[in-house]
């Protein structure tokens, strides 16, 4: 893949960034064939004849008056976003900045040189609009700031960066929960719908849908596309349908409107995180876990594909590339690439693991890397990728690239390397080291490595999981850990994994609940075991009377 200093100035849509049917770009085409009544403002007494002028002017031949009146343009524009608070107005002008930018990036420059040779902040106006109640004036007055932040030579000061990055970091969030609330909303009427057409069988569906427009306690497929219509075109909102569920549309089911502003607030991200100064401040407000619950969660394949191209610009910095699977990147990247159909998105993966090996520094960092992508099967799915065809080089370049690493590291893989990649992983199963008696009894006391930390997240996997196995997996190692390491069981409790451990004994799953019990009679067991050895010590090292041989435990 091209280095991220080419993105800079790469033509937006070379990197795919902006969906033709967005729903900001459907709005701004709308608001383009409004007019605004420019006299009126200025009859009474709104606007200066002087912004008259201006405004007139930009409204008719745009280019021309640009190239001799840059500043007259950014003043006027700035006033009028200043002192106009009709909404329909605010848009327009809106629309009309970034149309000026979008023809020709250096226009950016007008800006920041109008601001700095009247001392005024480029910023202000538009960070003021992202309070606005109007989701269009919001989101446009967001993608005009990444484009005045990113397009210029001037770098958004850092009380303006931290504000800004953290309402892209709260709008994601917004938009992403309400995304994942439409779909459980979804579910439950697709749920309602399958339960009433067995209820009432295949022979009368005609009949079933025109008596349940009359009773609401009822639910059909026509009702339900007519009731997502009327909710589509409320307020002329604007949502975009993926080609899937259109498609599934035609059968008779509910389309899932994709949120609707969540696209343009993953586009302004991926502009800022081109600029390496602007990456660390976006970590320091959490965004990185932000991407991540996103994505975890089912987004559609294009807020799939800008979120992990955010991740993926994140990762051309060595030191946050070393720190990315901190966060469960690998894990949850290698399910979307397990499930994913787009090519685009398969590529994007593809690029974010192959610079988690090479942008990090530390060998050992990139090694842990190729582990836990092992750990997640990656490389099973790398075997699937070769055999397909791709008209993209790259794919083909990091699928062997990818290959080759993995491969590598599995001939030097220890296991208890495996082990330790399982567990940071978060994903423990039924693998062989679990098992092996052979490998607690030499490994055991490596849990208290670095101040505890694989037994800290053993720990923490039995307080925080839901999943049943990897629940029944930590209470076996648990067991397992205190039954090799002498001192095992204290250190446990001084954790508080003893009482977690305990409480699992009530768990609703059997399996869990059986190894809870192992667990615990482990941690009772030990002592006595331990007591025994101590009083065979005791009894080798008394003096022998009067010749006797010494005692022997066993007949």
């Amino acid at each position: 893949m091209a280095d991220v200093k080419d993105l800079i100035n790469l033509p937006d849509d070379n990197i795919d960034m902006i969906a033709a049917t967005s729903v900001l770009q459907q709005q701004a085409a709308d608001i383009r064939t409004k007019t605004i009544n420019w006299a009126s403002y200025m009859q009474s007494q709104m606007i200066s004849q002087e912004d008259y002028n201006a405004i007139s002017a930009l409204d008719t031949a745009k280019a021309a008056y640009l190239q001799k009146n840059s500043a007259q343009a950014v003043k006027t524009l700035l006033n009028l976003l200043a002192h106009v608070s009709k909404d329909q107005t605010i848009q327009y002008i809106l629309v009309m900045i970034d149309d000026l930018l979008q023809e020709e990036r250096s226009r950016v420059d007008y800006f920041h040189e109008y601001a700095k040779h009247h001392k005024e902040c480029v910023w202000g106006p538009f960070l003021n609009l992202l309070n606005r109640q109007d989701g269009f004036i919001v989101n446009m007055s967001s993608r005009i700031l990444a484009k005045l932040a990113c397009w210029g030579h001037e770098l958004m000061p850092k009380s303006d960066l931290n504000f800004y990055l953290q309402f892209l970091k709260d709008q994601l969030t917004v938009n992403g929960e309400a995304f994942i609330k439409e779909q459980a909303t979804l579910a439950q009427r697709v749920q309602t719908i399958v339960v009433h057409q067995h209820g009432h069988g295949h022979g009368h569906g005609h009949g079933k849908d025109q008596q349940s427009s009359k009773n609401n306690n009822q639910y059909s497929p026509n009702i339900a596309q007519q009731q997502q219509m009327n909710h589509l075109m409320k307020g002329e909102r604007y949502r975009e349908m993926t080609v899937e569920q259109q498609n599934a549309n035609t059968d008779g089911w509910v389309p899932i409107p994709a949120n609707e502003y969540i696209q343009s607030v993953a586009r302004c991200l991926q502009m800022m995180l081109r600029i390496d100064e602007y990456r660390f401040a976006f970590v320091s407000v959490d965004g990185i876990s932000t991407l991540i619950s996103i994505l975890s969660s089912r987004v559609n394949f294009q807020v799939q594909y800008q979120l992990v191209f955010c991740l993926w610009v994140l990762t051309f910095n060595p030191l946050l590339a070393s720190k990315m699977n901190k966060f469960s990147v690998i894990p949850i990247l290698a399910d979307i690439l397990n499930d994913c159909a787009k090519e685009k998105v398969t590529r994007i993966i593809l690029a974010v693991f192959r610079n988690l090996i090479e942008k990090p520094t530390d060998p050992q960092v990139a090694k842990e890397h190729c582990i836990a992508m092992v750990q997640c099967k990656v490389l099973k799915q790398l075997s699937i990728l070769e055999q397909r065809r791709f008209d993209d080089e790259d794919i083909s370049a990091d699928v062997e690239f990818l290959t080759e690493k993995l491969q590598s590291s599995v001939q030097d893989l220890s296991s208890f390397d495996e082990y330790a990649t399982e567990l940071r992983s978060a994903r423990l199963e039924w693998s062989p080291v679990h098992k092996s008696p052979k490998f607690w009894r030499e490994n055991a006391h490596r849990l208290n490595e670095k101040n505890y930390e694989l037994l800290r997240i053993l720990v923490h996997l039995l307080e925080t999981s839901k999943d049943h196995i990897i629940l029944s997996v930590a209470c076996f190692d648990i067991g397992e850990y205190v039954r090799h390491y002498p001192r095992g069981k204290h250190v446990l409790e001084q954790l508080g994994g003893k009482q977690i451990v305990m409480q699992l004994l009530a768990h609703e799953d059997p399996n869990v609940r059986y190894e809870a019990l192992l667990a615990v009679q482990k941690l009772m067991v030990h002592n006595w075991e331990y007591l025994g050895k101590q009083l065979e010590k005791e009894s080798e090292n008394q003096p022998q009377k009067g010749g006797s041989a010494p005692i022997s435990g066993k007949a």
